[in-house]
């Protein structure tokens, strides 16, 4: 007989690719309906980005056509983010599900460029997501997210001073660059260092989020301990180039986090390639090749996907757009869009493991 207990039967060997667990078992299959030959349900993805939705979609609707009478088979899809596991002896945000510390062993690497841009592809998916620039004596997320100009409010709550953040592109960012002029240098020891991040942390008013995004510091300093030790984290992304240097510092900045009990994410290789504007079809290895890959076998992380170097990029970091917007087909786009997704699935993955 047609029925919901029937359709839930036949979609239990249906598994979550990367969860590799029953949809059913995971109660991501609800508000099952059968009128007569018609069977409509809700998938509920655990993101929003999450890379392989079209194929769970399909093996669903395979799977119930497979029972007798069946004529059509509709598929809602939405997403409900899972919240990362708490640990005892650090203090969770409120209202945020998954904390994502994107890093890099030494700088210059394009990590921030990494960072602004996986934020905005997520929030593209429908994510609720916010940007933390963590990069205290450098911060340039404000100019890559086209909020040079914006100014955050601070308001007075029952803890003391609140800052309202600012908003682009469907991202949430505080910054020190909010707080202090343009050519102002910041010349703290770590203790101060270590009082911003919190209070990025925990007096801003972040509302609820699925992702926020921490763009570090280059290196394995303060504030990488101060992050790791104050909150649990979904995990950690490391940012490098395929050039030795670059690699060395890289493994450095891995083992770090490792050490720190931080989940890795996995490795992201920026500039893999150059593409010249007057030739797309042709690539320049400037800086080498394969060397994030090697890494990530050697260290046994995944290799998240590979970024190439357009100009295109490096416009749109001067002029405030993310190039996940102002040229979403680009090869550098693409990419970006892609690494957001696998970012966004492995952190599903580590909040059921």
């Amino acid at each position: 007989m047609l029925n919901t207990q029937s359709i839930l039967d036949v979609l239990r060997p249906v598994q979550d690719p990367e969860l590799q667990k029953s949809l059913v078992e995971l109660n991501m299959i609800r508000n099952v309906q059968v009128d007569r030959g018609k069977v409509n349900f809700t998938l509920v993805l655990t993101t929003p980005a999450c890379p392989l939705r079209e194929f769970i979609v399909e093996d669903c609707q395979n799977a119930v056509k497979t029972l007798p009478g069946v004529e059509t088979v509709e598929v809602e899809v939405t997403a409900e983010t899972p919240q990362q596991k708490s640990l005892p002896d650090r203090e969770s945000v409120p209202g945020i599900k998954n904390i994502v510390a994107i890093s890099s062993g030494k700088g210059g690497v394009g990590k921030s460029s990494v960072s602004v841009n996986v934020a905005v592809a997520l929030a593209q998916t429908g994510a609720k997501v916010g940007l933390l620039d963590a990069d205290i004596y450098g911060p340039n997320a404000p100019n890559m997210l086209g909020l040079a100009d914006a100014k955050v409010m601070v308001k007075q709550g029952s803890q003391g001073e609140i800052l309202e953040p600012a908003f682009n592109y469907g991202v949430k960012l505080v910054s020190m660059a909010f707080l202090i002029d343009p050519d102002q240098p910041v010349i703290w020891r770590g203790p101060m260092l270590n009082g911003i991040i919190r209070q990025f942390l925990y007096q801003v008013e972040w509302g609820e989020l699925d992702y926020l995004i921490v763009d570090m510091p280059p290196g394995t300093g303060d504030a990488q301990l101060t992050l790791a030790q104050a909150v649990p984290m979904a995990g950690a992304v490391i940012v490098t180039t395929p050039q030795t240097v670059s690699l060395l510092d890289a493994r450095r900045g891995l083992k770090m986090f490792q050490q720190l009990g931080v989940n890795l994410l996995g490795i992201v290789e920026n500039m893999s390639y150059f593409i010249p504007p007057d030739m797309p079809n042709k690539s320049y290895d400037l800086f080498g090749s394969g060397g994030g890959e090697r890494t990530a076998k050697e260290l046994e992380v995944p290799l998240l996907g590979c970024v190439p170097l357009e100009i295109a990029l490096r416009e749109g970091g001067d002029k405030g757009l993310p190039i996940v917007i102002s040229e979403p087909e680009s090869a550098s786009a693409k990419a970006l869009t892609k690494i957001a997704g696998q970012i966004a699935a492995k952190v599903s993955l580590a909040a059921f493991a």
